[in-house]
């Protein structure tokens, strides 16, 4: 690795798994200082001893103001600023017309919406003018599968917001860009599945559905989110950049 991101400093919320620990890992090793957040200690104590270098670890649930209020006062303490944001932290519920609970629609907004808006939102006075903010969208936001109507809603709203955020701060030259992932072989999305067995069954479906072939790796969203970080995007915003092994345009 290089040195793309020597010294910059970056947070990643859901960072103690999947794609954000993956990102968090080609940030660190391109010389930024990242901040990770999660709501589980112990995942995140084994993320920092998995990346290593210059990470810290706050324990934070993204849907609750005062724990973004502490993990942003701990990021002014430490650093003094931020240089990229990607409000990564998402959960993934689903659920058929007819079935759906106000439960699992609260807690699919709070999260996936709320959360990221003021993780963004809060983040804007560290944020450095030329500085980038990264979303976690999804597929699913421009496609129909049945079960999944609030999840895909929740990601089809982060969509609009990358554009509207892009207006927003264009005077301060701040880039806002979303990444869809597909299906990727992660701990939230093989939770879906009842057990490990179910899981590789439901990958192997997946695989069978997308062009590529198969299921996407947590690496391959990391090199993408670490290119969108870059100078080599400067002239990429408010995009929504699909890596999905093709899946999307079919």
């Amino acid at each position: 690795m290089g040195q793309s991101m020597a010294g910059k400093v970056a947070i990643i919320t859901g960072g103690s798994s999947g794609l954000g620990l993956a990102t968090a890992k080609r940030f660190v090793g391109e010389g930024a200082s990242v901040f990770i957040t999660g709501r589980r200690q112990e995942e995140l104590d084994k993320a920092v001893a998995e990346i290593g270098g210059d990470v810290v670890a706050v324990q934070a649930d993204s849907s609750k103001l005062g724990d973004l209020d502490r993990v942003f006062a701990e990021i002014k303490s430490r650093k003094g600023k931020l240089d990229v944001v990607f409000a990564n932290a998402g959960i993934l519920e689903r659920g058929a017309l007819g079935e759906i609970t106000e439960g699992s629609a609260d807690r699919l907004f709070d999260i996936n919406v709320k959360g990221l808006v003021f993780t963004v939102q809060k983040a804007l006075p560290l944020l450095v003018d030329g500085g980038v903010i990264l979303l976690t969208s999804s597929v699913v936001a421009s496609k129909g599968m049945a079960g999944n109507s609030l999840y895909a809603a929740t990601k089809a709203a982060i969509r609009n917001l990358a554009r509207s955020w892009m207006m927003d701060l264009k005077d301060r030259h701040i880039r806002v860009n979303a990444i869809s992932p597909g299906a990727i072989e992660t701990p939230g999305l093989a939770g879906a599945a009842p057990d490990a067995a179910g899981a590789k069954a439901m990958f192997e479906h997946f695989g069978s559905l997308i062009p590529a072939g198969r299921v996407g790796q947590p690496d391959e969203i990391a090199k993408v989110a670490l290119f969108l970080a870059s100078d080599g995007a400067s002239y990429i915003n408010g995009a929504d950049i699909p890596v999905d092994g093709g899946w999307g345009q079919i």
